[in-house]
């Protein structure tokens, strides 16, 4: 597999790894757009949440929880956002769920 997210996993493509556990790790996002920008990425491959099946879907949910309880610990008690990018025009740019989180400031109120 020619996956990005699935090489990092792996061990082949150096990262900076802020949090790993069984079902997932959370890096920093190269091209940051906050002050704390992390990826989130599930190590099981599946590309989005329409492709996911329910025990990915379980996945998804148990990473939700995890990054709640990190919050403070990644510089983000007063407040985040979380993204996940679906398709071409969602601007999807791999093809591996992962989920965005930013914060670290006032974030725009604008999403786009």
């Amino acid at each position: 597999m020619n996956c990005i997210f699935c090489k990092i996993i792996n061990g082949e493509i150096p990262s900076t790894k802020v949090y790993e556990d069984e079902m997932m790790i959370i890096i920093n996002d190269i091209a940051p757009q906050a002050t704390k920008h992390y990826l989130a990425i599930p190590k099981q491959h599946f590309a989005n949440i329409v492709e996911m099946n329910d025990e990915q879907a379980a996945i998804v949910g148990k990473m939700l929880k995890k990054i709640g309880e990190l919050a403070d610990r990644l510089g983000l008690k007063d407040g985040f956002r979380i993204v996940s990018n679906k398709g071409e025009n969602g601007c999807q740019s791999v093809g591996h769920l992962h989920i965005h989180i930013l914060g670290g400031e006032k974030l725009s109120e604008k999403m786009a």
